[in-house]
């Protein structure tokens, strides 16, 4: 796969994508946000990638927010049109991958950027970074999904906050509101991530999927309980449950083949 904003790289079945625009701290654009796009729908559909690594180059931002030059002078259909296809596309492709995604936080995370970070699974931060969404200094609110996440993982009151006063929090602060999930020195953000997901493949891939889905569906469904009980119907009628079981009862480390 070769991009012109993207680095990506896939090594023991985790998907390296790392966003390649430092000198503009990495700021998402039509372009990065297209070839987002394409890498993350690669990633769903292909048995290689076991879990996706999202991170930004340069040591100063993960991503800096949107490239405010594009869409300066959009009226309110634009606006609207910008909003659905980033959320279609990458946002909520991200959040709703049957493969596990975790956003390593390599510095500042605002905007966009804070919103691509909240629409991955799992978010570990390195301890300089600094996290906000800024949208109203611009007359702007999140619109790539920051609203509705940033008030599932922190709650109403402290998302309001947050939105209303564009201040930034430090990566020590976004670990006690729970905004991410771990904080590390810059230096560990990536074995972090890697020791998560080196034990999540040990796992069974499908009901890892299944999983996914049904947490995501107690959030953005009528019924979330529905959906988990479906999901949980169905890993009865794969390989990797009848594996799994006699795994168990034989008292061995079971080999999960994603079928």
């Amino acid at each position: 796969m070769a991009y012109q904003n993207l680095i990506t790289e896939v090594k023991e079945n985790i998907l390296y994508i790392t966003i390649n625009r430092e000198k503009s701290l990495n700021a998402l654009n039509k372009d990065t946000l297209a070839e987002l796009a394409e890498v993350i729908a690669y990633a769903g559909k292909t048995d290689e990638v076991r879990g996706v690594i999202l991170t930004g180059a340069g040591e100063k931002a993960f991503v800096a927010g949107a490239d405010i030059k594009e869409f300066a002078d959009y009226s309110g259909k634009q606006g609207e049109e910008l909003a659905k296809r980033g959320q279609d596309e990458v946002f909520n492709a991200i959040e709703n991958s049957p493969k596990l995604f975790i956003a390593a936080i390599n510095g500042f995370a605002l905007g966009g950027g804070l919103e691509l970070a909240m629409a991955c699974h799992i978010r570990i931060a390195s301890e300089n970074a600094k996290l906000g969404l800024p949208e109203v200094t611009l007359g702007l609110i999140p619109g790539y999904g920051g609203t509705q996440r940033l008030t599932q993982l922190v709650g109403k009151g402290k998302a309001i906050e947050l939105i209303a006063t564009a201040n930034m929090i430090t990566a020590e602060e976004a670990g006690k509101i729970g905004l991410v999930n771990h904080v590390v020195p810059q230096a560990g953000l990536t074995g972090k991530a890697e020791e998560i997901l080196n034990v999540v493949k040990q796992r069974a891939p499908l009901a890892i999927s299944a999983a996914i889905k049904s947490v995501i569906a107690s959030l953005n469904d009528d019924n979330g309980y529905t959906t988990e009980i479906e999901s949980f119907g169905k890993c009865f009628e794969t390989a990797d449950f009848k594996e799994g079981v006699t795994a168990f009862l034989e008292k061995r480390k079971a080999s999960f083949t994603g079928h």
